[in-house]
């Protein structure tokens, strides 16, 4: 029998692994963490970042960006 928690993609990374995803520096990850931009949980000396909120960092920051309607 296989273990089902092989091939299970994980809930949360790392802060270094976070930084590699969002493709910014290791130090700048860490400043998202500490600024709580980039919500994070810590167990033991770890951070660890749930997906689902570095998805909805992401999604909120493509939100952000898009242009505005103009009021008439």
């Amino acid at each position: 029998m296989t273990d089902p928690t092989q091939n299970a993609d994980p809930i949360v990374v790392s802060v270094d692994a976070a930084a590699a995803m969002l493709g910014v520096s290791r130090n700048f990850a860490y400043a998202l963490v500490n600024s709580g931009a980039l919500p994070a949980v810590r167990l033991g000396r770890r951070w660890l970042i749930p997906k689902s909120a570095l998805e909805r960092m992401l999604a909120d920051a493509v939100d952000a960006a898009r242009p505005q309607p103009k009021a008439q």
